[in-house]
């Protein structure tokens, strides 16, 4: 992984010009995440990046939350795999430059490798990174976020997973399509939508997942049959 690619804000003129490719520095990033610190530092507020480029807005929340598991759950190796799951499951990006893509999910893998390789050292587990690998595989996607389809199959839409904590040790996993979070209007109900309860108390609604999955141990997300 080359860190000039983190670096640099323009990797060719060529990129510019097809595709309006310009990384945003990393003092404009600090300052604009400092904006919402808090939520940055929320192990399971979601953000998205629809043109993630790299991971220069990516990478830091991730460090920013997984330094949040660090310190409340370091101690007990189960608890940190538990809450580092979820913290890296709540980050999301599409780009449309598939090496990008492929740049961005190494880039966030080996910042949560280093983590829990320096705290868990022998005992780190490798099907638990291979949980991550899938996490980071289904999240950071090869797509057009102007057309809401993937890039490889253009007719095809995107498909992003929620990730969350049911019992214990346990993931529940639901399937969304990019369509229609991008359309859904949390204040209107409609007739496929959940009535909820926001964070701050209100009432909202949430859209339907196009398909759920069964309850799966958070080792076990990297098998095939998850998929």
């Amino acid at each position: 992984m080359s860190p000039t690619k983190e670096k640099t804000q323009v990797i060719s003129r060529k990129r510019v010009t097809d595709h309006g490719e310009v990384y945003t520095a990393e003092r404009e990033v600090s300052a604009m995440l400092d904006l919402v610190k808090h939520e940055t530092e929320r192990i399971d507020s979601r953000f998205l990046e629809p043109a993630c480029g790299t991971g220069n807005f990516l990478a830091p929340i991730l460090e920013r939350k997984l330094a949040v598991v660090k310190r409340k759950y370091g101690k007990s190796q189960i608890e940190f795999e538990r809450y580092a799951i979820v913290a890296t499951g709540s980050i999301y990006g599409v780009d449309i430059l598939e090496d990008n893509v492929e740049y961005c999910r190494g880039r966030l893998f080996t910042i949560f490798d280093d983590i829990y390789t320096a705290l868990h050292k022998k005992k780190s587990k490798d099907s638990y990174r291979d949980a991550i690998r899938f996490v980071l595989g289904r999240n950071i996607l090869w797509g057009d976020a102007l057309s809401l389809k993937t890039v490889d199959s253009k007719s095809a839409p995107i498909i992003f997973s929620e990730w969350s904590l049911a019992r214990g040790s346990m993931i529940k996993r639901r399937d969304y399509q990019f369509f229609d979070l991008a359309e859904f209007d949390p204040k209107k109900p409609s007739l496929f939508s959940r009535r909820e309860k926001s964070d701050t108390g209100e009432t909202v609604f949430s859209p339907q997942p196009m398909k759920e999955f069964s309850l799966i141990h958070y080792s076990s997300l990297g098998h095939e049959n998850t998929i």
